[in-house]
């Protein structure tokens, strides 16, 4: 038998790839779980890519005049109530808060007091609040559209939880807007969706398809959800942002009216749209290896590490005067509007310190000792590469390369992702195939799946139904670059006039 490779994560992906993904994150640093079931604490190195994300995300919102506020972590309960179907979609997601202080009772321990007059709601999504303010601001036409989106905390008592992907609380951002007309609004509903998969794929490296969900996977409430899908490297589909038509259905229940040009009265079309820490998950599972996370360089938490490799205490002096010039000359260079962000490991700890980094996902590891500096070179190994594949070459040069370097990167990244997407991607036309495709017997691996199957659908709930009980199978979206194409749905063998992809997903 020959020697096996050696790598940072164990189980690899391929042995174990729920475990796999605990532990890379467990690794990299990046979040723990909390006391609080199915909560999470973000470490630092995973709250720097999540402001990262935050920062470029917010960005291209207000290039679309969105403008951010903050409304009420706590909903009253009536305020859901008033919209029949968004209630029922989120009621056992529901945290409740029932009372306002704590007392203790007769054996000593606290226990609630001071029921509340009426029961409130932690946010699980924010469209009834929102509302409520927008009927405050709206009267006339003049006052649309409202543009808003805000930063915060939601929670969904989920029953199974995963880091990042899955927990009881996370931080999110959702945007809310309200228009005078329903072609105003359904613009809106497209346009951020785009942002979301500019997002994805020029700064994740995340490759995404956009389309339309089916009625029965849309947002409680909506007249339409809009979503980007992604192919992780267990071939499930990840949702990884979603946008949504509400017509007039949340202003009718919140009383969002305006007075027309004409005079006439009339509710407002809105639309909300939301991306979460799930993004990261995300790109975990989209990059990763059995080293551990890779990070796209445009959201990173830092982008360089320098590694002084000091064997003499004589020499530390030197190193380190060289270190801190060759960090200042890095730190100086902007790369995608912010600075380069170079970390210093001096750390007399040997060769565990590129270990580290190599499952932190930096783009880059640089090693220094007293014969680079001789040469005025650098040692240089790239995260998208294999770990020994590191090469010696000329500090300036290193210097001056140093953003085409971190490009070549990010877009290996998004490459190899899209390679990985269209290898298993296959349009399936045969029912016997379709289910054998996505039966966990005939896979590789019971976690690893067939892949994402362009399949014809003829639009029945009844048959998306049957497929999602037989397979656990969803329907991820209807893309909008579907071509018009006849055919037969892959269930009932009834008429088709276009392909949807099937996948199972997160």
């Amino acid at each position: 038998m020959g020697k096996q490779n050696k790598t940072a994560i164990t189980p690899t992906r391929a042995e174990d790839y729920p475990q796999w993904y605990q532990e890379v994150i467990k690794a990299s640093d990046m979040a723990e779980r909390s006391p609080v079931r199915g909560c999470m604490v973000i470490k630092p190195w995973g709250y720097s890519l999540w402001e990262n994300i935050v920062r470029v995300m917010d960005d291209m919102f207000k290039e679309t005049g969105v403008k951010n506020a903050y409304f009420p972590l706590f909903i009253p309960l009536s305020f859901l109530e008033k919209e029949a179907e968004h209630v029922e979609g989120f009621a056992k997601e529901c945290a409740v808060v029932t009372h306002h202080r704590l007392e203790k009772g007769f054996d000593g321990r606290l226990e609630p007091a001071g029921p509340l007059n009426e029961p409130l709601i932690v946010r699980p999504t924010s469209e009834t609040i929102i509302g409520d303010s927008f009927s405050k601001w709206v009267g006339s036409y003049r006052d649309l559209p409202i543009l808003i989106n805000q930063w915060a905390n939601v929670v969904r008592w989920e029953m199974r939880t995963r880091l990042f992907l899955r927990t009881s609380e996370f931080l999110w951002q959702e945007g809310h807007t309200a228009h005078a007309t329903k072609e105003e609004a359904i613009e809106r509903t497209k346009l951020m969706l785009d942002v979301y998969a500019r997002v994805a794929e020029e700064y994740l490296a995340m490759p995404v398809i956009k389309g339309r969900k089916s009625a029965s996977e849309r947002f409680p409430g909506a007249v339409d959800t809009l979503s980007m899908e992604a192919m992780m490297q267990d071939r499930k589909g990840l949702q990884a942002g979603t946008s949504h038509f509400l017509g007039q259905n949340f202003a009718k229940a919140s009383g969002i009216k305006f007075q027309t040009a004409q005079e006439t009265e009339e509710h407002a079309w809105t639309t909300s749209w939301g991306s979460s820490t799930r993004l990261i998950g995300g790109l975990v599972m989209s990059h990763g290896d059995d080293d551990g996370i890779i990070l796209p360089p445009k959201v990173a938490s830092s982008h360089v590490v320098l590694i002084p490799i000091i064997r003499e205490p004589g020499d530390r002096a030197k190193v380190m005067e060289f270190v801190e010039s060759l960090k200042k000359e890095l730190s100086d260079k902007t790369y995608h509007h912010r600075r380069i962000r170079v970390e210093i490991d001096s750390r007399e700890i040997g060769g565990a310190r590129g270990w580290e980094w190599i499952k932190k996902g930096i783009p880059i590891r640089v090693e220094i000792g007293p014969r680079d500096i001789a040469e005025n070179s650098v040692y240089i190994g790239r995260r998208d590469k294999h770990y020994k594949d590191k090469a010696s070459i000329k500090k300036d040069y290193f210097v001056g390369e140093i953003t085409h370097i971190l490009d070549e990167i990010q877009d290996t990244l998004f490459e190899r992702a899209l390679s990985f997407r269209k290898k298993y991607t296959f349009s399936i036309d045969d029912k016997n195939e379709f289910y054998d495709f996505f039966t966990p017997e005939n896979q590789e691996k019971p976690e690893i799946h067939g892949g994402f199957a362009h399949s014809h659908w003829c639009g029945e709930d009844v048959c998306e139904t049957k497929i999602k009980d037989d397979l656990a199978v969803t329907i991820r979206c209807i893309p909008f670059d579907n071509p018009l194409e006849k055919g037969k749905c892959i269930c009932c063998g009834n008429p088709s006039t276009g392909r949807v992809v099937f996948a199972k997903a997160y």
